[in-house]
Parts: C-alpha cells; structure tokens; sequence
C-alpha cells in the first residue's frame, strides 16, 4: 500500500507533508505535490498535516479521484523530488480546510 495526493492539492501545494516525510517520495509539479509509490514506506505522517485533507491511502481514495493513483505513479517519474518546504500557491488559504 501507498498513499496518493489527489485533487484538493491541486492550485495549492502545500509543503507540510513534505516536512513530515521520513522519505523523500514527494515529487513537486507547477500546480500540485504527487507521492512515487516505489518510495513511500505507508507511514502516513503526511495524511493529518495536509491542510486541504489531499492525502489518502491508495485503497481508500474518494469515489471519483481513483484517477490519481496513476497520475501519482506517473508524475512521480517525470517530476523533481522535493525535500524542502516550499511558499504555498497564491490564493492557496482559501482552499484550507478549517
């Protein structure tokens, strides 16, 4: 099992994850933060610091964001890892969950 940022991260990119991570397996896009599989050792440090609630374990993705189980696994190829906090996107609050 692995987890999976989905579609509340995108248009936000919050870091806190990225923080908490005992591994490196966040990869950072323009727009949004994707897991690789292959590195993430399932301890879900990241699931309750995501201020946007993006973060689920693979099986338990929302009804509708399977999707991002792949896009997780293919992004996660194409794009840098990153391993320090990062500026949130503009307007990125707004999106945060109370």
């Amino acid at each position: 099992m692995t987890h999976v940022v989905t579609e509340p991260c995108v248009g936000c990119r919050f870091t806190d994850c990225v923080e908490v991570c005992p591994v490196e397996c966040f990869h950072v896009l323009p727009d949004r933060l994707v897991i690789d599989p292959d590195v993430c050792i399932d301890c879900a440090a990241c699931v309750p610091v995501c201020p946007v609630e993006a973060i689920y374990a693979d099986m338990d993705v929302p009804a509708g964001q399977e999707e991002w189980v792949e896009r997780n696994e293919t992004d996660s190829k194409e794009f840098p890892v990153i391993s320090e906090r990062l500026d949130p996107l503009p307007g990125a609050d707004e999106k945060r969950k109370q």
